[in-house]
This record gives C-alpha cells, structure tokens and sequence, in this order.
C-alpha cells in the first residue's frame, strides 16, 4: 500500500489576520485556524491590528470589537476609509450582542458579526470560507 503525502504550499493558504485581546481565545482561534489550513498573523488590539496592516495583506479579518487603546469600530473606521484595506473582509467576533453594536459594526463595514459564545471554531471556519468563496 502506497502513502500519500498531503501538503499545502503557503502560497495557497489564505491569510487571517486575528485581532484578539484574550491571550486564551486568540490561541484557541489561532490554533484552529491553523489547522484548518490558513495562514494566521495575529494582532492584540486595534492599533497593533492597523501596524500589521501596513506591511501583511490578509484575506479576512476577525476582529474582536472591546479592545484596549483602539477598539474594533474605530478599526473598522479606518479599514472602511482606506482605500487599500476597505475591500478585505471582516468578521467581527465579539462578546457583545446588543442589536445595537450589532447594527453598528455592520454599518461600518463588516461582513458579519458573530457573537463568540454563541459560535463554535468549526461554524467561525464555515463563516471564513464562506466569505473567501464570495470575495
């Protein structure tokens, strides 16, 4: 019986950039991610999230919204202002879940809003893929 070799070259994989504040939840995420054969830069809040952005370009962005120093709706802001950024797409993944913020962060641009306790990795994978296959 003859094994088969499986790989992925980088220059297929797509590329998240993860902006999280939870040291835990980012590594979970990243981990998965991973695994899941995308490449991941990670970010630990806004304003690193915007200095990433200057020099990696990611296929999607998941953005957690409360964030020390620059939270997740001056991101999407600033990505929604730029016309460099403002095409890449963002799921926002948040601990909030008020109709209001919701409302709010798709008005400034992101695809989704996903409520993390209310998700589990593999459903926030479907969501990444779904948003790649449209872009």
């Amino acid at each position: 019986m003859k094994a088969v070799v499986l790989y992925c070259n980088m220059a297929d994989k797509k590329k998240i950039l993860l902006v999280e504040d939870d040291s835990f939840m980012m590594k979970i995420l990243a981990e998965k991610l991973s695994r899941g054969g995308f490449e991941i830069q990670t970010a630990d809040d806004g304003e690193e999230c915007l200095k990433k952005l200057e020099t990696y370009k990611p296929d999607i962005i998941l953005l957690d919204i409360i964030m020390p120093r620059i939270d997740g709706y001056e991101v999407l802001h600033r990505l929604k202002e730029s016309s460099v950024w403002r095409d890449i797409p963002v799921i926002a993944l948040s601990n909030l879940g008020q109709k209001e913020e919701i409302d709010h962060a798709l008005e400034l641009g992101a695809k989704a809003f996903m409520v993390k306790a209310n998700f589990t990795t593999g459903e926030i994978i479907e969501n990444i893929n779904k948003f790649l296959q449209e872009k």
